[in-house]
């Protein structure tokens, strides 16, 4: 009898398993077309409501582009002056010449303010070479913006102008660092009237650092305590977490402020009981704004603590106390390392939290408990300095970072081994 199949065609024998491998092949294609349209939606909206606001704003940090619109071509040639002698006429010429076409515009007095920030006195002199305008036809440039204003015989004027004839500039980065560019360019340590940054970064992470320890020490043990209890007691006091995220941080910010003053409930508490004798100065000062800032962030350390530690079986710490393991270095030792992720996670939560932070050193502190958000939002609402503004989020952009680094690298994302 012969085979049936040894009669087909070459082409038909191999065309079938061809075709079965191509269509296998197109609907795993297509199902992940599918899974990527499911995706899109939401990562252009992380997109344009996250990655591009964070990246704009980190890119104003550097932008300079106000002096390089304003005088393009006398920018490009003072890229190539040495900065040692006065510049050429080339550049007296191009320099009167962008002055006289731009003068009475926005862009020259944006130019102005731009560099007056770097240099007080700078706008006056834009301003008053710019009414000297035009230079005469046949008349000398260099001598027309020097009878206008004898600071264009300085070189010291024209390297604070050279310095800006970049889109971009790390001035604004220095200076949240408290560190310029002195008149040679060099990166020195700015003015002791200057110098604020590094003390109010020092103090933005130092009371960040006090907030998460004392948040730490105050939810831990009631964390500890939720993910013991029976389910019924458990979600009443998870209850009890929650309900301080129903009220405004402005409302809770306002009744701490009464709570505190020299006659409120707390120093009125104090006195009748006999702890003290006299009001004590509890609010607009640093004790106000820990109190308040603990209250408002404690549940961002709890809640962490407890969906971690009610993962946690209790049958280890039992195995460990029934083989002779006195119960407090059963729980160091057993209990303790497997929480460590709750611990990382509510710590960074509520150190990230804390350090941008603005209403509430702004209403329960002193001028010298303010933290780096204020002067964030002093430049942005009021200077309208949006270099610096951009400058200070990124140093606590890139702590934030840096703290996420650690804690990955520190707990990582499983459960250590128990020993």
């Amino acid at each position: 009898m012969t085979d049936f199949t040894a009669t087909l065609p070459a082409t038909l024998a191999v065309e079938a398993p061809i075709s079965l491998k191509a269509q296998l092949r197109r609907a795993e294609r297509l199902k992940k077309l599918k899974f990527g349209a499911l995706i899109v939606p939401l990562a252009l909206f992380l997109l344009l409501t996250f990655v591009w606001p964070i990246a704009a704003l980190l890119k104003r940090s550097v932008d300079n582009p106000e002096v390089v619109a304003a005088f393009p071509d006398t920018c490009a040639l003072l890229r190539q002056w040495d900065g040692q002698a006065l510049p050429d006429d080339a550049v007296y010429a191009s320099f009167a010449g962008e002055v006289d076409r731009i003068k009475g515009t926005p862009v020259l007095a944006s130019a102005a303010k731009r560099l007056n920030m770097e240099l007080p006195g700078f706008r006056t002199l834009m301003m008053r070479t710019a009414k000297a305008m035009p230079v005469a036809i046949n008349g000398s440039a260099r001598a027309a913006l020097i009878d206008a204003d004898e600071r264009w015989g300085e070189v010291a004027t024209w390297q604070y102008l050279a310095r800006n004839a970049s889109p971009y500039t790390a001035r604004y980065l220095l200076a949240s660092v408290d560190r310029k560019y002195d008149d040679f360019g060099n990166i020195v340590a700015a003015d002791d009237d200057e110098a604020i940054y590094v003390k109010v970064l020092t103090r933005t992470f130092g009371m960040s650092a006090v907030v998460t320890a004392v948040c730490l020490l105050l939810g831990f043990p009631l964390a500890y305590m939720m993910a013991t209890q029976p389910a019924k007691i458990a979600n009443t006091l998870l209850i009890f977490v929650l309900l301080p995220f129903w009220t405004s941080i402005l409302v809770r910010v306002a009744a701490w402020i009464v709570l505190l003053q020299t006659e409120g409930l707390v120093n009125q508490a104090l006195m009748g009981l006999g702890i003290t004798d006299h009001p004590l100065q509890l609010v607009f000062n640093s004790t106000g704004v820990y109190i308040a800032m603990v209250h408002i962030l404690l549940p961002f350390m709890i809640l962490p603590l407890y969906s971690v530690m009610k993962g946690i079986s209790p049958t280890y710490v039992r195995a460990a106390l029934s083989l002779g393991c006195p119960p407090f270095r059963s729980f160091w030792k057993v209990y303790f390392p497997q929480a460590l992720p709750g611990v990382g996670a509510g710590c960074l939560l509520v150190f990230i939290l804390c350090m941008g932070y603005y209403i509430t050193p702004a209403l329960l502190g002193s001028p010298k408990e303010q933290m780096a958000s204020y002067f964030v939002a002093f430049y942005t609402n009021q200077t309208i300095n949006w270099g610096m503004a951009a400058a200070l989020s990124a140093i606590l952009f890139v702590a934030t970072l840096a703290l996420y680094m650690v804690y990955t690298r520190l707990v990582g994302s499983s459960t250590p081994a128990v020993r």
